[in-house]
């Protein structure tokens, strides 16, 4: 498939179709999003929102949440904020998220089907890394947006003057819903 891909990305240079995406690194919409990194999502929610290339800085990871205040998320953001213009944080969750149902004792024991040894685990352990919250998804999607608007809203080094609110994507239709 990645070579697949490849040809692909090759015949895209050599046509220039590039051209068609030209923009610079600065978001003209002033917006970052937090989104989910679910497929159904890849173009539903810039069609659904009316985005196109240049408009957001587009952050996803597994269940559109923050998992620790200093992680890649809020770093990606806090340059989106500083370096970047940013001045609005849009967390957009999903109906029917797969982190929701994330269980942690599933996911190592699929590791070790996978060749993980119980050796790096248990190191994993060993070092202070809890893993059975660390792997564990969430019970309730809008919580677990909310907790995040929440801590990016707190969190020390994000200015008063960002707005971050949450919303529900719903999945099928790309309607939003506001949630607080």
């Amino acid at each position: 498939m990645i070579e697949e891909m490849l040809q692909f990305n090759k015949r895209f240079v050599e046509n220039k179709e590039y051209e068609n995406y030209a923009t610079s690194k600065y978001p003209d919409k002033k917006i970052a999003i937090l989104t989910c990194m679910d497929t159904r999502l890849v173009t539903l929610l810039p069609a659904a929102l009316g985005i196109k290339n240049g408009d957001v800085k587009l952050i996803k990871n597994a269940g559109a949440v923050v998992t620790n205040p200093f992680d890649s998320t809020i770093r990606s953001l806090l340059v989106a904020i500083y370096e970047l213009g940013v001045n609005e944080i849009m967390i957009i969750g999903h109906t029917g998220c797969g982190v929701q149902a994330m269980d942690s004792a599933e996911m190592l024991h699929l590791m070790k089907e996978r060749g993980i040894d119980e050796e790096h685990i248990s190191l994993m352990r060993h070092c202070g890394i809890d893993l059975d919250k660390w792997l564990h998804g969430f019970d309730d999607t809008p919580s677990a947006i909310l907790e995040t608007v929440d801590l990016i809203s707190n969190h020390p080094l994000v200015p008063k003057d960002v707005v971050v609110k949450g919303y529900i994507m719903d999945s099928t239709t790309g309607e939003l819903t506001r949630i607080e």
